[in-house]
């Protein structure tokens, strides 16, 4: 505990030195988790849902940050779901969850999606939506199994079988809830265990096996004392309660009947207070309803009507005002035992009436039917419509991909033929184009020795023709030797004449 308070004196130090926004969404973050008290770190999430916000207003989705402030702005609305439901205002929790769930789904984190669709499938139980809170737990249990993870494969097989408790299967509660215990023992995980102890003990409860409920539920108080779980403590303290404000001709081992039942009682009222005391500090209203309820009831058999009173209005406040049909069956089924007790048989009835009709909502098989006609029926046809058009429009989307599929991979492959068409084309001309070029070599080689041959020719000729020009040329010289110049021939004449 000192450690956890020095690593928060240290976060909120590193929070108010720290200057770039990154840095203070991890910071924030984390000290969100590290602190217990809801309202100290209710300003600190809201703080990083502002930042997350405005900055998502100023940075486009393709700026790499932009994932980063998306994912924690998933985180805070999270969290402002969870202070709802501690509130006990589900409709505001539902709407921060959904939009928490939204941006996990859009972000593909799916492992920080699932402390979210746990608590949705709580709120969904409470108000007793069995449906939805089976379709939410089983998406947990479905990424716990991919995940190999036994402890979150645990925690949902535990919540499932509290889902099927409420609704009646017991059946399916123990099957789900020995599948933990073998899971929380093989990993000595006593927190688990000690959730699991609680549930076996309710539902050894609802078998009238009233000995082993006690016994479950001792061992599951003393496990939760030990790990400091305040809430686990009050519960089971309720749980222990109710066994010995109910049941205590079997658990007691006195003679005497009537002092019997009076220590059973007081034993009752001693652990709804205690429970009471952790519910009020929790702030806990569904649990206040519940421990206020069970104070009325147990002063009720105790014949002091004036504090079995006074303890259930505070339970009929908190029940109306948090709407929850098991907090108002509770409430309700205590004022009609006190009114018919006391005698005023018309409030008595109008509380059995509305006992009747809250009993009749929370999963009871022979008349849940009705109670989805009477109470549920416009929200599961219009919940229906919405899945019959969102299921018509997903089945129109997935022909119009399935058809541009088909197109594009048709127009694939005609650009492949083409393409394959062209190349072989084009190797053709290149065939050709290298058969010409071949043809062309051997012509300029022919070409080029028979030019050889010509000049060789040419130069024969060429000698040939200076063999005989020379030969002339010497002929005439000797022709001209023998021949007198005319000078000479004018000589001689001359002398003849002469």
């Amino acid at each position: 505990m000192q450690s956890q308070v020095l690593l928060k004196d240290s976060l909120i130090k590193e929070l108010v030195r720290v200057k770039n926004d990154t840095s203070k969404c991890n910071i924030l973050y984390e000290l969100i988790n590290e602190i217990e008290d809801n309202n100290e770190w209710s300003k600190y999430n809201e703080e990083l849902k502002k930042i997350c916000e405005l900055k998502l207003k100023r940075i486009s989705k393709k700026d790499p940050y932009y994932l980063f402030y998306y994912k924690y702005l998933a985180s805070s609305y999270n969290n402002e779901g969870y202070l709802y439901m501690e509130r006990s205002e589900n409709d505001s929790a539902l709407r921060y969850f959904n939009k928490a769930k939204q941006i996990y789904l859009e972000t593909n984190s799916l492992e920080r999606m699932i402390p979210t669709m746990e608590n949705m499938s709580k709120i969904y139980l409470k108000q007793g939506n069995i449906k939805r809170a089976l379709e939410s737990a089983s998406f947990c249990l479905k990424y716990a199994e991919i995940s190999q993870k036994k402890s979150m494969i645990s925690k949902q097989l535990g919540n499932i079988a509290v889902i099927y408790h409420t609704q009646g299967d017991l059946a399916k509660a123990i099957e789900y809830n020995e599948r933990c215990v073998k899971i929380e023992e093989s990993t000595n995980n006593f927190k688990g265990l000690a959730n699991i102890y609680n549930n076996i003990g309710a539902i050894y409860y609802y078998l009238n096996n009233y000995q082993k409920a006690l016994k479950y539920h001792l061992k599951s108080l003393a496990m939760q004392e030990k790990l400091g779980d305040k809430g686990g403590i009050s519960t089971s303290l309720n749980n222990i309660g109710v066994i010995y404000g109910k049941n205590f001709d079997t658990l007691c081992v006195n003679a005497n009947k009537e002092e019997c039942k009076l220590e059973s009682l007081k034993k009752a009222i001693d652990y709804f207070q205690r429970s009471l005391t952790i519910r009020l500090e929790l702030d806990d209203k569904q649990g206040m309803v519940m421990a206020y309820a069970n104070i009325g009831r147990i002063y009720t058999q105790l014949k002091k009507f004036k504090l079995a009173e006074e303890y259930l209005k505070k339970a009929t406040y908190y029940s109306l005002e948090i709407k929850y049909p098991q907090s108002l069956k509770s409430a309700s089924k205590a004022n009609y035992d006190l009114y018919k007790a006391i005698g005023n048989y018309k409030s008595a009835l109008e509380n059995y009436e509305l006992y009747i009709q809250m009993r009749d909502s929370i999963n009871n098989e022979s008349t849940r039917k009705a109670s989805v006609r009477s109470q549920l029926k416009h929200e599961y046809e219009k919940q229906a419509a919405a899945d019959s058009v969102a299921h018509a429009k997903e089945s129109e989307i997935k022909n119009a991909e399935l058809a541009k599929q088909s197109a594009e991979i048709k127009a694939k492959k005609n650009q492949q033929y083409a393409l394959f068409g062209g190349l072989f084309l084009v190797m053709i001309f290149a065939g050709f184009m290298y058969n010409r070029f071949k043809v062309t070599q051997k012509q300029k080689g022919i070409i080029e020795e028979q030019k050889n041959v010509v000049e060789e020719q040419k130069k024969l000729v060429e000698e040939k023709q200076k063999e005989i020009l020379d030969s002339i040329h010497y002929a005439k010289r000797i022709q001209m030797a023998q021949v007198p110049s005319e000078k000479r021939v004018s000589s001689i004449l001359r002398k003849l004449r002469g």
